[in-house]
């Protein structure tokens, strides 16, 4: 059983709908007995680093959660569920983060572009994603794949080995990273149509 962490943050249902509709059954809960008897977590996010952050040690949701990444079961970070992976955030001053992954979560710069155009901020769309590294998550996903974005900050790693794939806006950036059972994206793989449903049942999929 996958639990999907619900801490008031985040369009909960549609992650749910992506695995139903690969085959794997999931509950979503901020039960911490619910997320230590399941086989898979899931940390999905949308709205502010600090508000989630909160939320997150209001419901006693961190202990929980970072058991369930030292017990070494798959572990899967949805958008600013990789960002509260990091270190500290900067976004609306500086902010602590889970520390599972040492690095800090950054803002596009305003002046963002590429050589003919300005580039909008959030980063809002498809967009492709370029290989670093394979982690199973990603297997049968093609090098370039496009995949579904919304977001005005990005995660800055300090050991480069995590990063599992970048990708382009104005630069290169971070997309994902993978360190041992974990994975976590910028993307959304709940909005990313078979490709993204595709890794959902990758996840699923790992013991």
């Amino acid at each position: 059983m996958i639990a999907i962490i619900d801490y008031d943050m985040g369009n909960l249902r549609s992650v749910q709908k992506g695995f139903e509709r690969v085959g794997h059954p999931c509950i979503i809960t901020r039960d911490p007995k619910e997320i230590s008897n399941a086989s898979h977590v899931v940390l999905p996010g949308v709205g502010a680093f600090k508000d989630c952050m909160e939320n997150l040690k209001n419901y006693g949701l961190v202990d929980p959660i970072l058991f369930a990444i030292k017990s070494g079961k798959p572990f899967l970070g949805i958008c600013l569920g990789l960002q509260l992976l990091f270190s500290e955030s900067e976004e609306f001053g500086r902010h602590e983060g889970l520390d599972v992954i040492k690095g800090k979560v950054v803002r596009f710069a305003p002046e963002l572009q590429t050589q003919d155009s300005e580039l909008k901020i959030p980063h809002m769309g498809w967009n492709d994603i370029k290989m670093k590294n394979r982690p199973p998550m990603l297997k049968d996903i093609a090098d370039g794949s496009y995949l579904y974005f919304v977001h005005s900050y990005y995660v800055v790693p300090k050991d480069d080995s995590v990063t599992a794939t970048k990708t382009y806006y104005g630069i290169d950036f971070v997309s994902s990273i993978w360190k041992d059972n974990v994975f976590a994206c910028q993307f959304h793989p709940e909005k990313s149509q078979k490709v993204g449903l595709q890794i959902l049942k990758n996840f699923g999929d790992m013991k």
